[in-house]
C-alpha cells in the first residue's frame, strides 16, 4: 500500500501519483510470464490518515515480487507553483533516504521548465520480504509510524523550515532522572553533574526584588559561536548596575557589550564558547538577580558512513566512519545493543581524530549482524557477513615408492578442520584391521602397515567440501642412500658468525633418488629463513641470517625404498657476548673508586678476551673510555676523577667476534675524601670522674663536608680504644664521663664525613683523672669598672665571666640587700654569670655586689648601675625686671633631675597675641638670664625647659605674668573693621562645549566654576552619576574641572553633565560628546583589471589591506 499525503489545497487537486513496478527476470504469475511495466494512473482517496494531517490522504495497495526491482514515481503538476517543489523521501519514521543512496538505492529528480513536473524516484534492488521496510513517505515534517504502509507527500516549500530549538534546561527539569544520560549524549552535555547542580539552584524560590521590575530568566541556552542577550528592567534607572560571571565582574569589551534603553539594562555576549558556560548575576545596590547560561556544542554529524563488509572466520575486521568533530562522543551498536570498550570485550573501539573504528580481531560466525554508529546529529549502519574460508591444501600428498612389506604412510593437511574420505583408483576405501585412517585437526593420515602388490595405484583424499588430493604409488627399486661427510671437520661441527649466511652442501647418493629431510629437534625445515634445498646429488642447508638460537645439532635423513641413512651435523653460531651486568662500586676515594662486575651470562660461543670500561658524569651524556688495553680481570680502579661530582661507570665484554653492547650503568657515586685531622686538641677541664676535651675543626674539609667527630680514649698501658660518644657530635668540645678517679687516659679525636673517618689527632700526654682546685677569680669587663648607665625602658644584659673550680658558687646583692628575683633575672653557669633586666626602671639603680666562692676561697666585685630619665621642669620662673627692649628672668632648678646631672636650660618666648613659641636660648647653664632685642609695644610670656643627658624635660615652667615692652609717647588706637562676607552660590564661569572625539584616543571635557564654600563637583553621563569607573578620571584644580575619558569607544558617546553643589545652591552645565571611529573619507576606486599590470595590482591590494577598515573599494 502507498499512502499519499496531500500538501496545500492548491496542490491537492493537481497531484497525481503513479507507481511503477518492473519485473526484470521472473516468470511469476504476477508478471504474466514476461517483464511488464504496471502503472496506476489514478489513486483512491480515503480519509483515514491519523497523527499526520487533518486533510484527506491517498492510500494505494500493492503486492511486490520477492527479489525484484521496485520503482516509485511521484509526479507533481506544478503549473501554478511559483518555484520548483522540494521533495524528500523517508523510510520508517526518521531515516532520510538521501543518506542511503548508493548501489541498492538511487534517487532521481527531473524538472521541466514549461510544465514544471518534478519526478523523484526510489529504486530498491533485490528486495526480500524480510527486509521490506514498514513504509516510505516523502515529506519535510516528522510523521507518526504506520506499520505495513507506504506513503508519500509532495508539498510546495516556500522557505526551509528550521528545526524548533530545544531548551535543554526545560528538558532536564521535566525529565525522569533515568533519562539524564540519554539527554546529555543527545545534546552534547559534557558536564552533566555540574548542569544538575545549577538546575537545583534554579529551582529555588526567587524572592520578589524591589530593585528589578523585571529580572533575568532562570536559564539561557545558546549554540557554540552564537550570541546571547541578557536583559533586566530597573525600578530606579539611577541605580548603579554591575554584571558578574562566576563572581568576577564583567568589563565592557568586544565580547561583552552593554546597552541602556530607558529602564532596560542589556548585556550581549558575542561568539559564545564553552568557557562562557557559567553562572551570571547582576547587582543593583544590595539586590542581586542571577541566571545560568548553557553553551551547547553543535550536533556531531556522520560525514562518512559505514560500509557493508564481507569477511572470513578468523580475519580482522575494521568498520570505520568519520564524524564532523575531533574526539566526538560516538556510540556503537550491534543489532541495536550498545557495544562498550571494555578490556575483556571482543570489540575494540579506536578513535583517531574524526575517524572512529570498531575492530574485531578474530571474526566468528556469531559476528554476523547489523552494526550501527550513532552521534548527536546522525547515524549510520552496515551489515557484516562472516563466512568460512575456502579450503586450501597446506601439505599435499606426494608420490611414493615403497618396498613390498614396508609401511605405506600417506599424509595431507588442509586449511580447515573438516572430515573427508579416501579413495583408491576411484573406489572408496574404508578403515579395517589392515588399513588405518586417522583424522586429527587439519591433518589426515592413511596407513597400511605391510604393503602388498595390490596396494599399488592412485590414492585420493576428498574433503567433505573442496577439491580431491591425489597420490600415486609405483613399484620399488633398490640402492640404499648414503651421506658423504668427508669434507666436514671434527665432530661434524660447522662454525658460522651470527648475522652471516650459511650454505652447507652435503653430497648424497642413492637410487631411486632418496628423499632428504633436515630437522632440528622436532622441527622439520623445508622453507623460510632456515630451509633445505635438494638436488639429485646433494642437499643444502641454508640459513639466511644466522642467529645465536640456531646453534645445535641438525639431523639430515635420507630415505628411499632401499633403506635410509642419517647423520648429526653440529652448527655452532658464534656472536659477540652478552653485555655484563651493571658493575658495583665497592670503594670510593678522593679521586678514585674500585669497581667489580660479573662476566656475561653468554660469551657468544667464543671465550671472553677482556673488558673495556667507560665512565661519565651523571648529568652528562658523553662516555669516556678508561682503558685502551683489555682488562683481563673483573675489577678495575678508575682514577683522576673530580671530588664531589657524581659519576657512573659501565663495562663492555670483548671476544674474538667483537665487542658486546654496554652493560647498564652503575649506581651513581661521588668521589669523596676524608678530612684532615682535627687541630689544637687540649684539655678543657678535669674532675674526679670526667675529662673535658676541646679542639679546633680540621684545616681541610673537602667536598664531602663534615658530619661530626668521634672521641676515643684508652687507659695508659693498654691498646684498647673506647668510643666515648656512640653518636657523632658536631661540637668541638666533649666531656668523657664515668672515669675512675686517679687513672690516666690517652685521648684522640677523629673527624667523620661521608667518605669515612680522618686520621686521629692524639693528645700528647696522658691525662690524670683528678680534680684540681682553682681559686675563684672574677674577670670584670672594663666597661663595668665605671658606672654603668642606661636610660629608662632600655634592656640591661651584663655578662661577667669568672673562673674557679670545682663548683664555684655565685651570689649577688643590691645595696647590701638580696636581689628581688621577680624584678631582676640572674643566670649562672660554670664560667660566667648574667644579670638581665628586660625593661629598666629608675628603681633598678644602685650598687650591685658579686661574690664567687670555691670552698674557703672567695672573690668580690662591685658594679654601679645608674638608670636615668629626662628631668622635671624648673620650679618657679619669675620676671625680675623689664627695661627698654630687655627682660631679666630667674628660676630655680627642678626637684627631679632624672637621676642625672642637669646639663642646661632652654628658654622660649611667645607673643601674647599669637602665643607661638620661639626658642631664644639653648643649653644655658645658669638659673638667671636676660632676654634682649624684644619688639617695643609687644607683650611676652616666657617658659623654660630643664635638660640632662637624656634630653629636655617633658614639660616647661611658664611665667605667670607677661612682660610688656612699653613705648614712650601717645598710645595708638587700632581701627575696627567689619569682616567681609565671601559666601557665594556655585556659578560656572566657563561652560562645557560639545566635543567630537576619535575612538581609541583619550578625550577631555573642561569647565570652570566658582563658589564659597567650595562646591562639590559631580560628573554624570546621560543623567547617571559616574562612580568607580576606571575608564574615567576627574580633576579639580583652582576651580577648573576636568573629566578625562580613556580611549573612548562609540559606546561612550552621549550627554555629559557637570554639577556643582554647596550650602547656598547648585548649578549644572552639560555638553554632547560624539565618538567617531578611526576612519578616512570613503574611498572608492574604480578600476579595470585588464588595464593593470602585476605591479599595479600588488600596490592596489596593499593599499586595500591598509585601508580595509576605513575605505570601501569598488572593482569593475
Amino acid at each position: 500500500m502507498v499512502r499519499m499525503l496531500p500538501g496545500p489545497k492548491s496542490l491537492l487537486s493537481k497531484t497525481l501519483c503513479s507507481i511503477l513496478i518492473a519485473c526484470a527476470t521472473s516468470s511469476d504469475s504476477y508478471c504474466h510470464g514476461r517483464a511488464n511495466t504496471w502503472r496506476l494512473q489514478q489513486a483512491v482517496v480515503k480519509e483515514t490518515c491519523t497523527n499526520m494531517t487533518d486533510q484527506p490522504c491517498v492510500e494505494l495497495f500493492f503486492l511486490f515480487l520477492k527479489g525484484e526491482n521496485i520503482t516509485f514515481i511521484a509526479k507533481v503538476e506544478a503549473k501554478d507553483l511559483l518555484r520548483k517543489p522540494n521533495v524528500k523521501w523517508f523510510k520508517g519514521k526518521w531515516m532520510d533516504l538521501a543518506s542511503k543512496a548508493g548501489k541498492h538505492l538511487q534517487l532521481k529528480e527531473s524538472f521541466e521548465r514549461h510544465t514544471k513536473p518534478s519526478n523523484f524516484g526510489e529504486n530498491i534492488s533485490n528486495l526480500t520480504m524480510d527486509s521490506v521496510p514498514p513504509f516510505f513517505w516523502c515529506d519535510e515534517a516528522s510523521l507518526t509510524l504506520l506499520p505495513q504502509f507506504y506513503f508519500a507527500t509532495v508539498r510546495e516549500i516556500k522557505q526551509q523550515e528550521e528545526e524548533p530549538e530545544v531548551d535543554v534546561w526545560e528538558l532536564l527539569k521535566n525529565a525522569n532522572p533515568s533519562e539524564y544520560e540519554k539527554i546529555a549524549f543527545q545534546y552534547g552535555i559534557t558536564d552533566l553533574r555540574g548542569m544538575l547542580k545549577r538546575l537545583k539552584r534554579m529551582r529555588r524560590e526567587v524572592k520578589k526584588s524591589a530593585a528589578f521590575s523585571k529580572g533575568l530568566d532562570p536559564a539561557y541556552q545558546v549554540d557554540k559561536g552564537g550570541k546571547v542577550r541578557f536583559m533586566v528592567e530597573l525600578a530606579d534607572p539611577t541605580v548603579e548596575l554591575k554584571w558578574y560571571k562566576n563572581g568576577q565582574e564583567i568589563r565592557p569589551s568586544a565580547k561583552y557589550i552593554f546597552e541602556h534603553k530607558g529602564n532596560q539594562r542589556i548585556l550581549f555576549i558575542n561568539n559564545c564558547t564553552v568557557a562562557d558556560d557559567a553562572r551570571y548575576y547582576v547587582t543593583a545596590g544590595d539586590e542581586k538577580c542571577s541566571t545560568e547560561l548553557f553553551v551547547r556544542d553543535p550536533p556531531i554529524l556522520v560525514t562518512k558512513g559505514l560500509e557493508d563488509t564481507n569477511t572470513y572466520v578468523g580475519e580482522r575486521v575494521e568498520l570505520s566512519c568519520e564524524v564532523s568533530e575531533d574526539d566526538a562522543n560516538v556510540k556503537w551498536f550491534k543489532n541495536g545493543v550498545e557495544l562498550t570498550n571494555e578490556p575483556r570485550s571482543r570489540y575494540r573501539i579506536k578513535v583517531e581524530g574524526k575517524k572512529h573504528t570498531l575492530i574485531i580481531e578474530e571474526a566468528a560466525k556469531n559476528d554476523n549482524a547489523t552494526y550501527s554508529v550513532m552521534t548527536t546529529g546522525g547515524q549510520s549502519e552496515a551489515k557484516l557477513s562472516v563466512d568460512l574460508r575456502p579450503l586450501k591444501i597446506s601439505l599435499a600428498l606426494e608420490d611414493q615408492t615403497v618396498r613390498l612389506g614396508q609401511e605405506i604412510h600417506l599424509k595431507c593437511e588442509i586449511s580447515e578442520n573438516v572430515s573427508g574420505k579416501w579413495y583408491k583408483n576411484g573406489q572408496l576405501v574404508e578403515a579395517s584391521d589392515r588399513v588405518k585412517i586417522y583424522h586429527k585437526g587439519r591433518i589426515h593420515r592413511f596407513i597400511i602397515a605391510s604393503s602388498a602388490v595390490d596396494d599399488e595405484g592412485e590414492y585420493m583424499f576428498v574433503p567433505d567440501s573442496g577439491s580431491p588430493i591425489t597420490n600415486l604409488i609405483i613399484s620399488p627399486c633398490s640402492d640404499p642412500p648414503r651421506l658423504h661427510l668427508d669434507g666436514l671437520g671434527e665432530d661434524n661441527t660447522v662454525t658460522v658468525v651470527a648475522g652471516s649466511k650459511l650454505r652447507l652442501e652435503i653430497p648424497i647418493t642413492g637410487e631411486p633418488t632418496p628423499k632428504v629431510m633436515w630437522s632440528k629437534g622436532d622441527k622439520v625445515h623445508y622453507s623460510g629463513r632456515i630451509r633445505a634445498e635438494t638436488y639429485p646429488d646433494s642437499s643444502c642447508l641454508v640459513i639466511d641470517t644466522a642467529e645465536r638460537e640456531d646453534s645445535g645439532p641438525f639431523r639430515i635423513t635420507l630415505k628411499n625404498e632401499a633403506g635410509e641413512d642419517t647423520a648429526l651435523i653440529n652448527i655452532k653460531v658464534v656472536d659477540v657476548p652478552d653485555p655484563p651486568q651493571a658493575p658495583n662500586v665497592t670503594e670510593v676515594g678522593e679521586d678514585w673508586c674500585t669497581m667489580t662486575w660479573e662476566p656475561p651470562a653468554n660469551d657468544g660461543g667464543s671465550p671472553i678476551l677482556g673488558y673495556f670500561i667507560e665512565r661519565k658524569k651523571k648529568q652528562s651524556s658523553r662516555w669516556m673510555r678508561l682503558n685502551f688495553e683489555l682488562c683481563k680481570e673483573t675489577t678495575f680502579e678508575p682514577k683522576k676523577m673530580i671530588e664531589g661530582v657524581a659519576y657512573e661507570v659501565r663495562v663492555f665484554a670483548v671476544n674474538a667476534i667483537g665487542i658486546s653492547k654496554p652493560s647498564m650503568p652503575s649506581k651513581a657515586f661521588v668521589p669523596l675524601a676524608v678530612t684532615s685531622p682535627p687541630t689544637l686538641l687540649a684539655v678543657d677541664g678535669v674532675t674526679d670522674t670526667s675529662v673535658t676535651m676541646k679542639w679546633r675543626p680540621p684545616d681541610h674539609i673537602g667536598a664531602a663536608g663534615l658530619d661530626g667527630y668521634v672521641v676515643e680514649y684508652c687507659f695508659e698501658g693498654t691498646d684498647e680504644w673506647i668510643v666515648a660518644n656512640p653518636e657523632l657530635t658536631d661540637k668541638t668540645k666533649f666531656t668523657i664521663n664515668g672515669l675512675p678517679t686517679g687513672s690516666k687516659i690517652l685521648v684522640r679525636v677523629k673527624a667523620v664525613n661521608a667518605a669515612g673517618a680522618s686520621e686521629p689527632r692524639y693528645h700528647p700526654q696522658p691525662i690524670l683523672v683528678k680534680e684540681v682546685i682553682e681559686p675563684p677569680k672574677i674577670r670584670l669587663p672594663r666597661h663595668l669598672k665605671e658606672t654603668y648607665t642606661r636610660r629608662v625602658g632600655e634592656t640591661v644584659n651584663l655578662v661577667i665571666p669568672f673562673q674557679g673550680k670545682p663548683r664555684a658558687k655565685v651570689s649577688w646583692k643590691k645595696n647590701g640587700a638580696p636581689i628581688d628575683k621577680n624584678q631582676i633575672n640572674i643566670r649562672n653557669t660554670e664560667n660566667d654569670t648574667i644579670i638581665f633586666i628586660r625593661k629598666a626602671e629608675r628603681s633598678h639603680s644602685g650598687q650591685y655586689d658579686m661574690r664567687v666562692k670555691v670552698e674557703n676561697l672567695e672573690d668580690k666585685a662591685t658594679i654601679d648601675i645608674q638608670i636615668v630619665d629626662r628631668p622635671g621642669p624648673p620650679e618657679v620662673v619669675m620676671i625680675e625686671d623689664v627695661w627698654g627692649e630687655n627682660v631679666n628672668l630667674s628660676w630655680k632648678p627642678p626637684k627631679d633631675d632624672g637621676n642625672a646631672a642637669i646639663t642646661g636650660y632652654t628658654i622660649q618666648k611667645a607673643d601674647k597675641k599669637s602665643m607661638e613659641w620661639f626658642t631664644v636660648i639653648e643649653h644655658y647653664h645658669r638659673t638667671s638670664a636676660t632676654i634682649n632685642e624684644l619688639v617695643i609695644g609687644n607683650e611676652y610670656y616666657f617658659r623654660i625647659f630643664a635638660e640632662n643627658m637624656c634630653g629636655l624635660s617633658e614639660d616647661a615652667t611658664m611665667t605667670k605674668e607677661s612682660a610688656l615692652i612699653a613705648k614712650d609717647g601717645k598710645i595708638y588706637k587700632y581701627p575696627v573693621y567689619d569682616d567681609f562676607d565671601f559666601s557665594e552660590r556655585p556659578l560656572f564661569t566657563q561652560p562645557l562645549i560639545n566635543t567630537f572625539a576619535v575612538a581609541g584616543y583619550n578625550a577631555t571635557l573642561n569647565c570652570s566654576v566658582r563658589g564659597n564654600p567650595k562646591p562639590k563637583i559631580t560628573w554624570m553621563k546621560n543623567k547617571v552619576i559616574i562612580m568607580n569607573d576606571p575608564r574615567y578620571r576627574m580633576f579639580s584644580n583652582q576651580g577648573v574641572c576636568t573629566l578625562e575619558i580613556r580611549k573612548p569607544s562609540p559606546y561612550d558617546g552621549g550627554t555629559y553633565t557637570c554639577r556643582a553643589v554647596n550650602e547656598l545652591g547648585e548649578a549644572e552645565v552639560d555638553c554632547k560628546l560624539e565618538v567617531k571611529g578611526k576612519s578616512f573619507k570613503s574611498l572608492q576606486i574604480k578600476l579595470s583589471i585588464s588595464q593593470c599590470n602585476r605591479r599595479q595590482l600588488e600596490r592596489l591590494f596593499h593599499l586595500f589591506f591598509m585601508l580595509k577598515d576605513q575605505a570601501s573599494l569598488l572593482f569593475h
